[in-house]
């Protein structure tokens, strides 16, 4: 990466952290009975609210501007259409408002949020963010300096928000992994069938992703 380029970027951004910072601190946290309701719903509303991530090294966040509903039992692309409460999915088996991290390709970690009420396994999966705070953090992690490469992706947002397998069962309303309320204008939003799920032909064409289509942030962008 071009030095010169990375030293605007980062100074730009340290800058822009502090004015957000300040925001942050004004603006209300999704509360438990948020992730209680309606999952489709649910993914819908998560569109233009901001996920913020608090580690070690800093805080991370960013605007959701894709979403995936997964609905437990009754979605043959769901992990926990099986009904099983015991294994990777466990988490979802209890009441909404925690996370469900897993890992694909054997590298890549996922976060979805478990909804509804207990023992309705359901979730919605985030997979693409808009930066907003902290991208000198993101771009060390996600080794990139273009904000429109850090989050475009369910993977690429875990590596860049520091999420892993050790924030299973997070609460997401504690202190390092939660939701901020939506502020502002109301997003324009999309639906379409979710990406990737042909081993699900039942229910592949289901409208159960969400996006905001004026994002350039998306992992897969709007045809």
């Amino acid at each position: 990466m071009n030095n010169g380029l990375n030293f605007i970027f980062f100074s730009d951004a340290f800058t822009k952290d502090i004015i957000v910072a300040k925001e942050r601190e004004t603006m209300a946290k999704l509360e438990r009975e948020f992730y209680l309701g309606n999952t489709v719903d649910i993914a819908k509303k998560l569109i233009g609210c901001t996920l913020v991530s608090v580690t070690a090294d800093g805080v991370t966040s960013g605007r959701i501007v894709e979403t995936e509903a997964y609905l437990g039992t009754e979605d043959t692309a769901a992990h926990a259409s099986k009904g099983d409460p015991k294994g990777r999915t466990r988490v979802l088996f209890g009441e909404g408002g925690y996370a469900y991290v897993y890992l694909i390709y054997g590298m890549y970690n996922c976060l979805n949020f478990a909804t509804g009420p207990a023992g309705k396994p359901e979730c919605v999966l985030i997979r693409a963010l808009e930066p907003v705070e902290g991208m000198d953090i993101m771009a060390a992690r996600r080794n990139t300096d273009k904000p429109a490469a850090l989050c475009s992706g369910p993977g690429k947002l875990c590596m860049a928000l520091g999420i892993t397998r050790a924030d299973y069962g997070a609460d997401l309303c504690g202190d390092s992994l939660y939701v901020l309320e939506r502020e502002g204008e109301e997003p324009q939003i999309a639906a379409t069938p979710r990406i990737n799920i042909d081993y699900a032909p039942e229910h592949r064409d289901k409208p159960w992703r969400f996006v905001d289509k004026n994002s350039k942030y998306l992992s897969v962008k709007l045809k």
